[in-house]
């Protein structure tokens, strides 16, 4: 039996350091991004702001200590950069408000409310002058999202902008007080209960904090809680996301408008067949782009669209290729009349150049190879900035010149877990392709033990880990969970099952509204597979997945006693039920129609209508808050299969959303699985 000791403990997840936001300054020459470090005292996530310059002549120096800094981003002329924060109100604005005396609290009673948590403001460093960072919006309900004007001296930001009535009912429901809803879009994951408050643009002076509220520019629809209003600053006019439709509540569209910085001329420009994204304008102001999935269909692959800016006609520039945009959903202009954008393509994730004219996009970066992904990337002056990760590195940023894309090999900026990664055992990584029993091809990344040799091991036990969408996809790279349960002599595998995304529109859309027709059939085949390559147990077979992945799980246990062991992570398993509990009710429509008209439909995909045949031995882990896959679904399961004598265990994460936030509860969940299938490994018995 291969050994299950090694060099990680569940704690060394602490001992990560995760870049995030990245923003080139205009002349390319510096590298803003945001890195999260964690404080095991504190039990606590710290993100702070760094600068790196880009021809890796220095590390990066910190800028910020701010608890939750992010969406950094450099004024047009270089001098200034921006980042969103939610900080104590910046001292200047106390002494200028008469609070010269706010930390006194002599004469206050105990049980009065001292303050609510900082709101989320954007904040400015003058690099110029220097200084620590200077807080630029004031706004009561806090700043979501903000860009730049072009002369460098004024923001568009947007933010909730409650009426005096509104403001009434806000302090009441955070005194205790009723929830009161009339809209239909009555939650969202992260969000909570939502109300009625209309979130605006408004453009702010940043010398005087003086704001101007663009009354014509707002949001609104079923997306908006998680999409915001996304504006982007052009030449002339500004751009944003809104759904004005009758219903905009029962509507899956999200369309861009455009609107004058003074506030005049608001124009439409898609027709609310799209569900548009991360609109950005182009260098000289005739066009801007933005990419778009279908208002319906979602596994229809995300697309680049581009518009004139007098015309408003736009049109997909990748629709070709038959492939969806990554995860990292953002393009950049590299001149007037060429785009990069992020492609996911056979379980990678590409950077491929696309026109403005329609022809045919390109693939390009070849240095990236079959293992690195991209994270996200950045592109200014002659600058590409990429962050990017693989199996045996946790993620880095790195530089190369445009004209070097092709074939050029970028430059490394950041050596952020360098010690990390000499200290610890780090996983080799496997493409596999196999065939199912419908003669389908399918890709899967296996991550194997450092010591492993494909050619000349002792089969290892195998736990199969279920990517969350279904509309998303696996690529190589580091992840704390796999590296883990390598050290510990694990296999795993990641399979790219039929409705994943990076393979084309009739590979994904074989799961629209069938949920559960092939997603475990793909999976045994895979484990199948790596038992028949001799890499696997036969009889060590454990499985897992979060989300999709966890539903997955769902049909996994109630159709095969495959696996000794399983885990259902965040998931739905009763979709009837769920309906009006989570914040997904337009796509249960889309997909399954409505569940008092097909009922059948619903319940066929259903896991729990078979939950009479589970045998597995079942984990079953939920977030207190999750309004994605709401914690009742994972309740529904684990009863119905504890009720059987089936031994089951369920964890709830109280005050978690659908993905898990706190350190602690990140290194608890790792090892209550690994328990789990130690538990029920007959190797180990």
């Amino acid at each position: 039996m291969p050994s299950m000791t090694g060099t990680f403990e569940a704690s060394d997840f602490y001992d990560l350091t995760l870049a995030a936001d990245l923003a080139l300054s205009p002349d390319g020459d510096r590298l803003a991004f945001v890195a999260s470090e964690f404080d095991r005292d504190e039990d606590d996530r710290r993100t702070s702001l760094f600068v790196v310059p880009t021809d890796g002549s220095d590390s990066p120096y910190r800028l910020s200590r701010a608890s939750d800094a992010g969406s950094p981003k450099w004024s047009p002329d270089g001098s200034k950069l921006a980042f969103l924060a939610a900080r104590d109100e910046d001292a200047a604005l106390s002494v200028q408000n008469g609070d010269c005396d706010s930390d006194d609290e002599e004469g206050r009673d105990e049980n009065d409310e001292i303050d609510d948590e900082p709101k989320s403001q954007v904040w400015m460093f003058d690099l110029a002058r220097g200084g620590d960072a200077r807080q630029v919006t004031t706004r009561e309900e806090g700043v979501r999202e903000f860009d730049w004007g072009p002369e460098s001296e004024r923001i568009v930001v947007s933010a909730r902008d409650p009426t005096d009535e509104q403001a009434a009912y806000l302090a009441e429901r955070r005194d205790g007080g009723p929830v009161e809803i009339s809209r239909l879009q009555h939650r969202f994951d992260g969000k909570g209960l939502l109300d009625d408050v209309t979130t605006y643009l408004f453009v702010v002076d940043v010398a005087t904090r003086e704001e101007r509220r663009l009354d014509d520019a707002y949001g609104g629809g079923a997306h908006e809680p998680g999409t915001g209003l996304q504006p982007a600053w052009g030449l002339e006019r500004i751009a944003f996301l809104s759904n004005r439709t009758e219903r905009p509540d029962d509507s899956g569209a999200v369309d861009v408008y455009t609107i004058d910085p003074n506030g005049d001329k608001l124009r439409q420009v898609t027709d609310t067949n799209l569900y548009a994204n991360a609109p950005r304008w182009s260098p000289d102001g005739d066009h801007f782009a933005f990419t778009a999935s279908d208002a319906i269909n979602w596994h229809i692959p995300t697309q680049v669209f581009v518009a004139d800016a007098e015309t408003d006609e736009y049109r997909s520039i990748t629709d070709s290729l038959d492939r969806t945009v990554a995860h990292a959903n953002r393009v950049r202009w590299l001149d007037a009349e060429t785009l990069l954008a992020p492609i996911g393509d056979e379980g990678s994730t590409r950077l491929a150049r696309c026109f403005a004219d329609g022809s045919d996009p390109e693939y390009t970066f070849e240095s990236q190879g079959d293992y690195r992904t991209i994270r996200t990337f950045d592109h200014a002056g002659e600058t590409i900035a990429l962050l990017t990760t693989e199996p045996e590195t946790v993620g880095d940023l790195y530089a190369l010149d445009a004209d070097d894309l092709e074939s050029g090999e970028p430059t490394r900026l950041t050596t952020l877990n360098g010690a990390f990664e000499e200290s610890h055992a780090m996983p080799g990584c496997r493409r596999v392709v196999y065939e199912n029993d419908s003669g389908d091809d399918i890709e899967g990344i296996v991550y194997l033990p450092a010591n492993f040799d494909p050619e000349d091991s002792d089969p290892h036990p195998l736990i199969v880990s279920i990517h969350g969408g279904p509309i998303s996809y696996d690529t190589p790279e580091f992840a704390f969970d796999y590296a883990y349960w390598t050290d510990k002599g694990y296999v795993v595998l990641c399979p790219n099952y039929r409705g994943s995304s990076s393979y084309g529109r009739e590979f994904s859309e074989v799961l629209r509204g069938a949920w559960g027709s092939c997603e475990a059939e793909d999976v045994v085949s895979g484990v199948e597979h790596l038992v028949e390559r001799g890499w696997v147990d036969t009889d060590r077979t454990f499985a897992t997945g979060f989300s999709y992945g966890g539903i997955t799980t769902g049909y996994l246990i109630t159709n095969t006693n495959r696996f000794a062991g399983a885990a259902a992570e965040h998931g739905i398993y009763d979709l009837r039920s769920c309906y009006g509990t989570d914040d997904a009710h337009k796509w249960w429509e889309n997909d399954f129609g409505l569940p008092w008209e097909n009922a059948e439909t619903y319940g066929s995909a259903s896991s729990i209508t078979d939950v009479g045949n589970v045998e597995t031995p079942l984990l079953v882990t939920a977030g207190g808050e999750d309004w994605r896959c709401p914690p009742s679904q994972s309740e529904q399961l684990y009863v119905s299969v504890k009720k059987q004598d089936v031994p089951a265990k369920l964890v709830v994460y109280p005050d978690e959303h659908h993905n898990i936030g706190d350190p602690d509860r990140a290194i608890h969940r790792i090892e209550q699985l690994t328990e789990w299938f130690e538990t029920y490994d007959p190797g180990r018995l």
